[in-house]
């Protein structure tokens, strides 16, 4: 699930974190998320059936139906309101189980708080139960599950999980050539795993729904990233269009910047979206996968033979923070997730934010970078790239919040590069945009 409060540690649940998070238009109750003024016997039903589908998060004392003039984040009493659900799981769940409950207080005073309900669908029990039935979560409301449903809730091992827990995406290899030598600069690579709703486990991908996701990257954040990574000093590009390796269940859409060099693509992104297979596939899982290919210091060298450039190119830190937040803006992108969220038949909130960075390149690190500021730790070894985490308790549809985890990611980069100078020429290129706007 993409909500970041989800993953925030209990310190980090503040009161103005949660006010943003009911104020914000697009947040509507869905299948992992829902919100109530106050406790009712229906809540604990809303916990069960979260346990036995995906998990999620009920927020109590906010307003579910906000009218005009009326103020959403009304607050209750932690404790009895914690007691009472409490007792209503421990009466009413078979086998008796509780989720997590925290409670954030206001900072008014009054003593009222608001409760944030955790249902983690992978420790939970698996049928949970309530009157010999098994409550599940569709969009936005609370249904039975029937007896198909039922059945393969009965057969899951307690920790089997239905959501994957882990964003992991399998770690990228350069091509090389015929001699054997690299073919590109580095190669960057992103990605997050999706639970395959009933429709999406056997249906094929469409034409008419794989255009619709490539019309979405070519209408977000993405291209324009790429062109700053490039200078934009390329020619044209073609745009996210098919190329390549594409089936019934495969879909691969490609960006490649265009030059009438020895390099003709400079930049080359490849966005994979596989579905499982119908038959033989152990996992009802779906991967999307991003990958940036960067030619560029091998595109200035081809001009440079032509006596085009100057000195042997090094890629700019603010080009790469542009990279980095590019990449995360467009994963987060509305109209993107809703294509993917399509696609495997999910609703949109299941659409998880990635949280880890492959990068691979074809030297050292700080042989990579323009020095700008940067100095080299003595002895602090070699690096061709790395893996980088993500904060899981960032939300990336916030502006600042992906700042904070792009600027993350190139301090990450610059310690195992052996560098030192990274914070402050992150806080520099801030401060620069800043001023510009």
């Amino acid at each position: 699930m993409n909500n970041s409060l989800f993953a925030a540690s209990a310190a980090d649940l503040t009161i103005e974190r949660i006010r943003a998070l009911a104020a914000r238009p697009d947040q509507v109750e869905s299948l992992t998320l829902e919100f109530k003024r106050e406790y009712s016997k229906s809540l604990v039903t809303t916990i069960a059936a979260m346990a036995n589908t995906y998990g999620g998060m009920i927020l109590v004392g906010i307003n579910d139906k906000v009218e005009p003039g009326t103020e959403r984040v009304v607050g209750v009493d932690a404790q009895d309101t914690i007691d009472k659900i409490a007792s209503g799981c421990r009466e009413k769940f078979d086998p008796p189980w509780e989720p997590t409950f925290i409670p954030v207080p206001f900072d008014d005073g009054s003593g009222r708080s608001v409760v944030v309900i955790r249902v983690d669908a992978n420790v939970a029990p698996r049928p949970l139960l309530i009157d010999l039935k098994a409550p599940i979560r569709l969009s936005g409301q609370n249904s039975t599950a029937d007896r198909d449903r039922f059945l393969k809730l009965a057969r899951e091992e307690p920790s089997a999980g239905v959501l994957p827990t882990g964003q992991n995406v399998m770690s990228p290899n350069l091509d090389r050539d015929n001699e054997g030598n690299p073919v590109a600069d580095f190669i960057l690579r992103t990605g997050i795993n999706l639970p395959m709703g009933e429709a999406g486990a056997w249906r094929p991908l469409s034409e008419r729904s794989v255009a619709a996701l490539a019309q979405a990257l070519n209408n977000s954040a993405f291209p324009a990233a790429l062109n700053t990574l490039g200078h934009s000093s390329y020619s044209s590009s073609t745009g996210f269009r098919q190329h390549g390796y594409n089936r019934s269940r495969t879909a691969r859409l490609v960006y490649r910047a265009l030059s009438r060099s020895a390099v003709p693509h400079p930049v080359e992104t490849v966005v994979t979206v596989a579905l499982p297979e119908i038959y033989g596939s152990s996992t009802a899982v779906a991967t999307v996968t991003i990958d940036v290919l960067s030619r560029v210091r091998r595109y200035a060298s081809s001009l440079d033979r032509v006596g085009l450039a100057g000195e042997e190119y090094r890629y700019p830190v603010p080009n790469l923070l542009d990279l980095f937040e590019g990449i995360l803006k467009t994963t987060a992108d509305p109209k993107v997730v809703a294509e993917i969220a399509r696609i495997t038949d999910i609703d949109s909130s299941l659409v998880a934010q990635p949280r880890e960075l492959h990068l691979v390149a074809d030297r050292q690190i700080k042989e990579l970078l323009r020095s700008d500021s940067l100095q080299e730790i003595p002895g602090a070894g070699a690096s061709h790239g790395g893996v980088f985490r993500a904060n899981p308790a960032l939300d990336l549809r916030d502006a600042a919040d992906r700042q904070e985890q792009a600027d993350d990611w190139l301090r990450q980069l610059g310690l195992d590069a052996g560098l030192i100078g990274m914070e402050n020429l992150v806080e520099r290129c801030r401060a620069e945009t800043r001023s510009k706007t």
